[in-house]
């Protein structure tokens, strides 16, 4: 027997108006209505050749950015992506080097031998990974990263902070963000062993800051072809004022201090020979710690002395290759207020690409965002840009070389007047 149409419509009101139908509808249009307002397009400041070599060969910069609808804000951002980032498989071959000062770095190799792009390993492209405070190689986006550049038929090595590889500290030095040694050596390290191959560095968050204040010393000497940042703190004060917040000390502040510390427990033995341990133990936040430990290893009068001396935004004019340097403007470990945004609207070399939201390290993107996400598409792109293009980049950012590169010929294309973008 067949329904009429009011038996129909009373069915139909009956089924729509109870109330687990109401709430999930409800939500659905408001995730719905929160993802489309989220959704914007990245601001690129750079010149306008390197906005045209970005656009042509990293066109995500170019894509509207739609991240995780039930991700509300930077905080929750970046909690989410520390909680349910996936961790692609990824087999290291470790490499003890030892320092000048009798020191060790941990180096965690992944040669690509299978590379059909590039078989010959004296020329395969090489991706130098910097991880942030306590991170190391298995953090997930280091591990992401490693994917990225890998499937691409590169070779990655992850440099891992003095201490923070598992292997032991056999003098009393760690690392800072404004000393660059380590890095220097490292560099010199890898170009010994592949003097043909190309090599980019890629920085995550402290670990951009060491990137960044590295290629400002070492200027045309740095043994780099090209950087890229993600998640950089500006300015070291102003980031510690925002940590200090009450929420982000009880989200962030306070783990990330725990990890410090938990690092100087390990190695107490050798550290209690150029600080008190104990108290540098009682740390309850970042700068609490680098006033008790950081400072006093690395010989500044104060932690203040030290985050001027680490902050990367003044320095970025004394660079001398291309940099791509991704931020969120809710990213609650750096400022919005801090990003060099006039500095960079002055340079040829440097490219400052900015999403309305995405947090600290995340960038989540998708209903449910363990996979590749937003910071992982871009990092891919970029360095693939920077290895098979070679020519056009420098050319895009004005800077002329003397010798032909070593790398893929690229067909290149005609050069673009430097013209600062508004």
């Amino acid at each position: 027997m067949y329904l009429s149409s009011v038996e129909l419509w009373r069915t139909y009101w009956e089924s729509v108006s109870r109330p687990y139908t109401v709430f999930i509808c409800s939500v659905t249009a408001a995730l719905y209505y929160l993802w489309g307002r989220k959704c914007e397009t990245p601001a690129l400041i750079c010149s306008e050749a390197f906005s045209v070599f970005l656009k042509k060969h990293c066109p995500v910069v170019a894509e509207r950015f739609c991240p995780t609808p039930w991700c509300w804000g930077g905080r929750l951002q970046t909690l989410v992506c520390a909680l349910l980032k996936s961790r692609p498989p990824v087999s290291y071959r470790n490499e003890l080097i030892r320092t000048t000062d009798g020191g060790q770095i941990s180096l965690d190799w992944v040669d690509n031998h299978t590379s059909e792009t590039y078989p010959d390993s004296g020329v395969r492209p090489t991706v130098l990974i910097l991880p942030g405070l306590t991170g190391n190689s298995q953090q997930p986006y280091v591990l992401h990263a490693v994917s990225q550049a890998t499937r691409r038929g590169y070779r990655c090595v992850v440099f891992n902070n003095r201490g923070v590889g598992g292997e032991e500290l056999l003098t009393p030095v760690t690392y800072c963000a404004a000393n660059t040694s380590d890095l220097e050596h490292v560099v010199q390290h890898v170009k010994g062993l592949y003097p043909q191959a190309p090599v980019l560095g890629a920085g995550v968050s402290l670990g951009g800051m060491i990137l960044l204040n590295y290629l400002a010393r070492k200027r045309t000497e740095s043994g780099i072809v090209a950087g890229i940042t993600i998640s950089v703190a500006w300015d070291a004060l102003k980031s510690s004022d925002s940590m200090e917040e009450p929420l982000n000390w009880l989200l962030f502040n306070k783990h990330l201090t725990n990890g410090l510390c938990q690092k100087v427990t390990r190695h107490r033995k050798i550290l209690e020979k150029v600080v008190d341990v104990d108290y540098v133990l009682k740390a309850r936040t970042i700068r609490e710690f680098d006033e008790r430990f950081t400072s006093h290893v690395f010989g500044y009068k104060s932690c203040v002395d030290y985050y001027r001396d680490a902050s990367p935004a003044k320095k970025l004019p004394h660079t001398a290759v291309p940099i791509l340097c991704l931020n969120a403007a809710d990213d609650p470990f750096s400022p919005q207020s801090t990003f060099p945004v006039s500095i960079v609207q002055t340079l040829p070399n440097v490219a400052l690409l900015l999403t309305a939201h995405g947090g600290h390290i995340a960038f989540l993107q998708g209903l449910f965002p363990r996979g590749e996400s937003y910071m992982e598409r871009l990092f891919g792109q970029f360095v693939q840009a920077v290895f098979e293009h070679p020519k056009d980049i420098e050319r895009a950012c004005g800077i002329a070389k003397d010798e032909p590169s070593q790398q893929h010929s690229d067909g290149g294309e005609k050069p673009s007047r430097d013209v600062n973008s508004q």
